[in-house]
């Protein structure tokens, strides 16, 4: 009612209403500017200065130790059976775009430019490098981090371990880095410097992915496998951890194209400090060897020579008048220790052994009918053709395609070959799984894919032993390697002389419970133990 009677007074009210309103709208604008300044909770929040969160003092230090390696060489264009005439089809084609310009010959030779990466180790100008980014260069030059170019010599190769060492004259004041005395841990950061594609100076970063890869390169694979990117051109660079220290040289990728998809191999420095120093010293690497053929442990062979484990190296054959068999090693031996250092792996083997120089003495601890003996061997000089054969491992499905060259590596496997692989994985395993089937019931010859018969009645195989004269490739004697030719000289390490031998170590293992017996296989590469199913009893 004083509402109506006082039109001002209501008026009042309203203006006041209006401004209240006004007022807390200011108010509630104001503190959302005022919450929009002040830090959120979700910021990040450190005593350490910004540039701790950086890599760019690391690389202020270790980068102008990186140098680009550039290469020139003659390569033959023709093989020399050839003539240098281009073909008449060629020749028509030269003649419609290139008129009388055209060439009537092909040259035979034609020079070829490579590049990579590589760092100084020493400030007298000693410097690091992929043995493939300098293979067959009859010039080398390197260009430093400051844009300055100098020629380089050669010192030594080691084709081995993919490494080698070149010497720029003339100044004893390069900056250079230090190779790590310490093994990375795996999710440890990286970095990555080097000269991809011909960009120099690139700097990559990333973290340890794993340790002690076999990429199917050689006998003597143990690399480092990192996430960092490096490409064609990155070959012989240096891989730093955080304290500026060289974990690795950059030496191969896998990539279905050539560039980087996250899986670069480096070798480990360990293995550079010892290669590089024999280098530095004769310009070449020797190494010692045992002279035997190994092969892994796997279960079956455990189970068939009584192991409680599957490590070791088994000794399948010992060459003779090598340090192996002046020693006393005998086929069948398992290698499980060298000079202390427990051997889980052939590859552990071979890289210990490698290790020692020649007319080294070692002590071998092996396992030789289930009790340990040691073993004093006086080492020798691994001979080229030995290395050559040391090399030459049977390669698995997946280490197909392993390409370096003078523009950097990569390991290309292209998705075809990936399918491809797969579906022969899958239709062996299909196979096996249907010959586990049969195979739990009572075993045959037959049902092994496999004739035989006494070595001394087939021509050439020798008077020990049974022979294969026929094998079923796809059946169980065929998926484990047995080929025809193949000599049988023992089983479970008793003499062989007759097909019926074999049916009766069938037999016997199958009374005792055994799942599979061991076979001692001469073959063209060598001998080799072998493991058939038995089926059960």
């Amino acid at each position: 009612m004083s509402d109506q009677r006082n039109p001002a007074a209501r008026r009042s009210l309203v203006a006041g209403v209006v401004l209240g309103a006004t007022v807390a709208a200011f108010a509630v604008t104001s503190s959302s500017i005022v919450s929009f300044v002040t830090p959120a909770k979700a910021q990040i929040v450190t005593n350490q200065p910004a540039n701790m969160l950086s890599f760019a003092d690391i690389v202020d230090k270790v980068k102008p130790a990186v140098v680009s390696v550039r290469t020139k060489s003659d390569v033959e264009a023709m093989s020399d059976d050839q003539s240098g005439d281009i073909p008449p089809n060629m020749e028509r084609f030269f003649r419609r775009f290139f008129g009388d310009q055209a060439p009537n010959r092909f040259p035979r030779h034609r020079r070829s430019q490579g590049q990579g990466s590589g760092f100084f180790i020493s400030a007298d100008g000693f410097i690091v490098t992929n043995n493939h980014v300098i293979d067959k260069a009859t010039e080398v030059e390197i260009q430093t981090d400051d844009g300055k170019t100098y020629k380089a010599k050669v010192i030594g190769a080691d084709p081995r371990t993919d490494l080698a060492l070149l010497k720029v004259d003339g100044r004893t004041d390069f900056p250079w880095v230090r190779l790590a005395s310490s093994a990375p841990r795996i999710g440890d950061w990286v970095l990555a410097v080097g000269n991809p594609f011909g960009l120099g100076g690139t700097v990559t970063a990333g973290i340890v992915s794993a340790r002690g890869r076999d990429i199917g390169a050689n006998a003597y694979d143990d690399f480092i496998q990192i996430d960092a990117a490096v490409n064609r051109g990155n070959s012989g660079g240096p891989t730093f951890n955080l304290a500026g220290e060289v974990i690795g040289v950059n030496t191969a990728i896998v990539s279905p194209t050539g560039g980087n998809i996250g899986i670069a191999f480096a070798i480990p420095s360990e293995t550079v400090t010892s290669v590089v120093a024999a280098l530095r010293q004769t310009g070449h690497v020797t190494r010692g060897y045992l002279g035997v053929q190994i092969q892994p442990v796997t279960a079956e062979i455990a189970e068939g020579l009584n192991l409680k484990s599957q490590e070791g190296a088994l000794v399948g054959e010992v060459q003779p008048n090598l340090p192996a068999a002046a020693a006393g090693i005998k086929s069948g031996d398992v290698i499980i220790e060298v000079d202390g250092t427990p051997i889980k792996t052939v590859r552990e083997l071979q890289r210990k052994i490698a290790g020692f120089r020649p007319d080294s003495t070692v002590k071998l601890k092996v396992l030789r009918g289930g009790k340990e003996q040691l073993i004093e061997v006086k080492l020798a000089k691994l001979p080229d053709q030995q290395q050559a054969a040391a090399d030459q491992k049977p390669r698995r499905d997946e280490d197909r395609g392993l390409d370096k060259d003078r523009r950097g590596d990569r390991m290309d496997r292209g998705d075809r070959n990936d399918r491809q692989s797969r579906q022969d994985r899958m239709d062996r395993q299909d196979r096996m799984d249907r010959n586990d089937d049969r195979t739990s019931r009572e075993i045959t010859l037959s049902q092994l894919g496999l004739s035989v018969a006494p070595a001394r009645e087939v021509d050439g195989a020798g008077a020990q032993g049974i022979v294969v004269t026929d094998v079923d490739n796809q059946g169980p004697a065929g998926e484990r390697g047995l080929r025809t030719g193949d000599v049988i000289l023992d089983i479970g390490g008793n003499g062989v002389a007759r097909p019926s031998d074999l049916n009766d170590a069938i037999a016997k293992a199958r009374n005792e419970g055994k799942s599979v017996i061991l076979l001692r296989v001469k073959s063209q590469g060598g001998t080799r133990y072998v493991t058939l199913p038995v089926g059960k009893g």
